[in-house]
Order: C-alpha cells, then structure tokens, then sequence
C-alpha cells in the first residue's frame, strides 16, 4: 500500500536490482572490467535502499503503534506510551519519505564531474574587467573553502588589473553539482574607483560553468577542426614570448572557437584548448538533450543561458540578490570572499530539489 505517496512497485524494483547486484557480485566469475562497473552500480544504488528500507520500518512501527494505541483491551499505561511513540514517529516520517523521492529524482549524469569556469567582463569598460577579477577570485575562495583544487588555465588581463577573459578548471567531489546554477549574468552596482564625482554605476560580467568532459563523453572528429598558432600577446599588446605557440581552435560544424596562450609550448597550449572545446561541445549536446526532453526547462532554477540576469551585487546597499529565487543577503563582502557564497548555492540547489518533487507528484 502507498500510504504516503511512494511509488511502491518503483522502490520494489529498486531493491530487486541490489539484490541482483549483491548476488552477481557474490558468484564472482567476472572480468575487473565487469565487477568495476558492478561495484560502482552498487555503491550507487546502496543509499537509497537504506532509505527505503529505514522508511519501509519506520512506516511499519507508525502502523503498530496505531494499533496499540487504540487497542482497547490494553493497559492504559501501554496506551499512552504508543500515542507518545506513534507522534514522534508519524513526525519523522515525512523527512524520510522526502528523503527517498530526492534520491529517486533522475540525476544529473554531469553532477559528479569537474568543473570549467569561464568569467568574461560584459558591460561597463574597466570597471566591468574589475568586477569579473573579483568573480574569478570569489569562485577560487568558495573553491578553496570547499577543499577543491582551483586551477588557472588562463587569463586575458587588462592595464589596470582587470580580467578580460580569465579561465579556470575545479577538480573534486560534486564541484558541477554545486556551481552549475552560477551560469548567466552576474551585475554589480557600486561607485568605480575611476569615478571622480560619485555616481553609482552599473557593470556586468558573464559566468559560464562547465562539465569538465572525457574522451569518452564526446568524440571528436579531427577533420572538424581548424587550428591556428600565433604568437602569445599580454595585456595591452606586449608580447609573452617570442615563438608562435599561441594555440586558435575552431569546430567547424558548430562554430565554436576556443583559444590559449598561457604556456609556452605550444603542445601543451592545444591540449588545453582541446579540453575546453571538448567541454563545450559536450555543454551544447547536453542543452539539446535537455531542451527536447523538458518542455518547461525554462521554469527551472539555472536554465543555462548564459544571457540570463541572475544575481546583482549591489555595494552602496551591501546586498547580493539573486533574481531567480528572490533571495537578498545584506553580506556582500562575505559572497565575494566566497565564505556567505554557499548560502546562496544552497539555496539555488534546494528551490530545483522542490520544483524537480513537485513535478514527480504532479
């Protein structure tokens, strides 16, 4: 019986495939090949038959204590023992259940990857390359507090200290997960240093969060490529270095161009240029896979795209609003260090959690 709106023969089948797991694992006879792709389907799949079975226990004590509690042929003592026991665990049962459908909720197969962070100043001039500095460092704290590793893949900077276009790979546990509703427009509001009579202005900068893929997530055809080698170049046109190892790809069929000069060799600049594009290409199958399977994709929180207005920083007020959520924290400085960061994060990945349960009992 589904007594509080869980799909029982769903979590049967659930429970028969651990089963199946268990035994197939137990018989041995596998290639390591084979027993890898077990063990990880059954290390996967391990947590939410816990969750299922402490529900399917806890639902099971709800019905005995109700039972006991309404036993007329009882002691009274016994009786008001059950009502007490009965409340405590009729109270705990919907965070269980809640529990269950989040698992049961289909994942994000990017979630437990790497991540690519772009940052690239948008409106505003200098102040904007300012503003997109602070971003790139605000993510490297938030990284840093998060114990992930924040590696600078490359960085276009302007004169007066600003990013015109910087590059970043995070490496660790669920790092997608986490920073994948940061794509889109990031707006700051505050009085530039370079203002002389005070004036508030308004600047932008893009964010764009992708999943770091393999070989193995995308193929690339060779033959689909144009690659281009130039000489390095600085800030204000200076040149880095004197050799052409300065590395421009650009993807035919889909007109993505990707380009590094950050290393001197210029092997090493086309390998991370190749790891970019892969990302994209792989960031662009997923958006169409997404788009032709969620009619209403543009309701959910973090739709990528990356020309969506998503957060406001305004200085003068001290706040952070992010307009997806409607959520405002008068901690700015705190967001750009990255320490108040994860507030918002949360917050982001809790509104999808609850709209993703409202669709599954729609």
């Amino acid at each position: 019986m589904e007594v509080v709106g869980l799909p029982e023969a769903k979590l049967d089948k659930v429970i028969e495939r651990y089963e199946m797991l268990q035994a197939q694992m137990s018989a041995g006879g596998h290639g390591a090949e084979a027993f890898v792709k077990l063990s990880k389907e059954y290390a996967e799949i391990e947590p939410l038959v816990q969750a299922i079975q402490a529900w399917r226990r806890l639902r099971s004590e709800v019905a005995d204590l109700l039972a006991m509690r309404d036993d007329r042929n009882a002691d009274a003592e016994m009786r008001e023992l059950a009502e007490v026991e009965w409340k405590q665990a009729q109270a705990a049962l919907p965070e269980l259940e809640r529990q269950v459908k989040l698992m049961l909720l289909p994942k994000d197969e990017a979630d437990e990857k790497n991540a690519i962070l772009e940052v690239r100043a948008g409106t505003g001039g200098d102040e904007a390359a300012l503003f997109a500095r602070e971003l790139f460092e605000m993510y490297r704290g938030y990284a840093a507090q998060q114990g992930w590793r924040f590696e600078v893949e490359s960085i276009a900077d302007t004169e007066l200290g600003g990013f015109r276009e910087a590059v970043a790979t995070i490496t660790g546990r669920n790092v997608f997960a986490r920073l994948k509703f940061e794509s889109g427009v990031h707006r700051v509001q505050r009085v530039p240093e370079t203002e002389g009579s005070g004036r508030i202005h308004t600047s932008a900068a893009t964010v764009a969060v992708l999943p770091e893929a393999e070989d193995v997530d995308i193929d690339i055809n060779e033959n689909d490529l144009r690659i281009d080698v130039y000489r390095s170049s600085g800030a204000g046109g200076q040149h880095v270095n004197t050799t052409d190892s300065a590395v421009r790809i650009t993807h035919i069929p889909s007109g993505i161009v990707v380009a590094q000069q950050t290393e001197r060799s210029q092997h090493k600049n086309k390998a991370k240029a190749m790891k970019l594009l892969r990302a994209k290409l792989y960031e662009a199958e997923r958006e169409k896979r997404d788009s032709a399977r969620s009619a209403d994709r543009r309701g959910q929180v973090g739709s990528g795209d990356r020309s969506e207005r998503i957060r406001t920083y305004n200085f003068p007020q001290g706040r952070v609003t992010d307009h997806r959520i409607n959520l405002t924290l008068y901690k700015v400085e705190q967001v750009m260090t990255g320490e108040a960061l994860d507030e918002i994060i949360g917050a982001l990945i809790a509104e999808d959690q609850a709209s993703r349960l409202a669709a599954l009992n729609a």
